[in-house]
């Protein structure tokens, strides 16, 4: 999993549910397993959605029409473009690694759950809030050509809907920021600044 963040230009997957919660994302009974494996956790990616009880493709949904089905790889459908309160219900990390583990490297919601958000981030995928009349511009350039391309530049906090060229401004913690431009978790940075870490005081 490529950790860093800087610019991702992508097609992009819409997900126009509201209140997508965390048992949609990923059902509960893959909890219990206890691989980190990002092949397993993506293959279970909205799976009771995308398959019915008897195992087979749930054809109306939209990661399984054409070109949407297409896996998330360099450039094509990497970004979500999803409803409001993206990551609601349950704190299960295990979304957010089912997010990463399908390939996405950034979710584009009005809103979203905060604890999912801060789990997304986590596993270095970037939640990009947007207004809603952002997000419903977004979910319409798609509609009407799904081949839309999305640009999300970190550095400069902007998601770009290159289809019209209208550009919104997006919020991100500092410290998330630095750390996803350096592909750096919270292990990690500590690490890298034990040096700069203040002696400890002996009585």
């Amino acid at each position: 999993m490529n950790k860093t963040f800087s610019v991702v230009e992508s097609t992009c997957i819409p997900i126009a549910i509201d209140n997508c919660n965390t048992d949609l994302i990923i059902p509960a009974r893959y909890l219990a397993s206890t691989t980190r494996d990002p092949q397993f956790f993506g293959e279970a990616f909205m799976h009771d959605l995308r398959y019915d009880a008897g195992g087979r493709l749930v054809e109306d949904f939209v990661m399984n029409q054409a070109p949407f089905s297409e896996a998330p790889h360099e450039g094509v459908h990497q970004i979500i473009v999803a409803g409001a309160n993206w990551g609601s219900g349950s704190s299960r990390e295990h979304a957010a690694w089912a997010v990463a583990g399908y390939g996405i490297r950034a979710v584009v919601s009005s809103s979203f759950a905060d604890i999912h958000r801060n789990n997304l981030l986590n596993c270095f995928v970037l939640p990009v809030l947007v207004s809603p009349a952002f997000q419903q511009e977004l979910f319409e350039s798609i509609a009407a050509d799904p081949q839309t391309r999305v640009n999300i530049d970190l550095p400069a906090q902007t998601v770009t809907n290159l289809a019209t060229g209208h550009a919104e401004h997006f919020p991100i913690n500092g410290y998330k920021k630095y750390c996803l431009m350096n592909g750096l978790d919270d292990i990690d940075f500590l690490m890298k600044n034990l040096d700069h870490l203040p002696p400890a005081h002996t009585s």
